[in-house]
């Protein structure tokens, strides 16, 4: 097979986009207009049912496909009924970007001093909403051939310091144990760890000129921060038969600040 950019296309694909409706700039966002772009009819899907219309009125107003849909990734219930819309507006699912989280939210906790309570929400946010909503999309992604999975982790996760940061580990160990058990499905697990984004939560997170902020100046290999957008190209690679290839890996995009070999 020779290669073509034509392989990067998404062309009658369905792509399930979660937190991708939350604010400004997000990354959620940048996902599911790239995604839109490359030719999938996109599910912007998000607890905010408000944000995740006006994603899906952006693609629409550009020529794509797209419905918005409002879900708590948690609810298995909510999950289910945005699988059976994303079935009957456009035949099923095939692509799953796990991209909704809790970050922003949670502040500096310390790991000793965390309530359990608040400790069960972010895992089950961060590790068991991606599980929910893998589990079900799996069964269209089998019945359409394959598919293709990608979580949101973090650079913050390796090593993880962080409550957040556990989480995001959590989630990278879901992903090769879903890459090994779905492979003979031909589904793709993958996951995403991005650097210091430029979206409004991660400028809120790590506003400029803060000392976490110039320790990553000072320590990365290009650029201390990225675009939302710049974690697009990556996303389409791993979505799409360019990347058919690819499962069970965890690719930093963060300017080289994790460096693993």
């Amino acid at each position: 097979m020779t290669f073509t950019t034509d392989q990067f296309r998404l062309d009658g694909k369905v792509a399930v986009v979660t937190g991708a409706g939350g604010r400004g700039n997000s990354i959620g966002r940048a996902y599911a207009l790239g995604l839109a772009t490359a030719g999938a009819a996109v599910v912007v899907a998000d607890l905010n049912a408000e944000g995740a219309q006006a994603v899906a009125d952006e693609i629409v107003a550009t020529g794509g496909k797209a419905i918005a849909v409002g879900m708590d990734i948690t609810n298995v219930d909510q999950v289910a009924a945005m699988t059976a819309q994303a079935t009957e507006a456009f035949g099923g699912v095939d692509i799953l970007v796990n991209n909704a989280a809790l970050m922003l939210e949670l502040g500096q906790i310390n790991v000793a001093d965390v309530p359990l309570d608040q400790w069960n929400r972010i895992m089950n946010v961060n590790l068991t909403g991606a599980l929910i909503c893998a589990q079900a999309v799996i069964p269209s992604m089998r019945a359409r051939g394959g598919g293709s999975i990608v979580n949101q982790v973090s650079g913050g996760a390796f090593p993880a310091i962080s409550v957040y940061g556990v989480s995001k580990l959590a989630l990278t160990g879901l992903t090769t144990t879903m890459a090994k058990q779905l492979g003979r499905d031909n589904i793709t697990v993958n996951a995403i760890a991005p650097g210091n984004v430029t979206s409004e939560a991660g400028s809120t997170l790590v506003p400029e000129g803060s000392p976490f902020a110039q320790f990553l100046a000072m320590n990365v290999c290009t650029r201390a921060q990225g675009a939302p957008d710049e974690l697009v190209g990556t996303l389409l690679l791993l979505c799409s038969p360019a990347g058919a290839w690819i499962t069970g890996q965890t690719i930093n995009v963060d300017g080289g600040w994790v460096l693993r070999p």
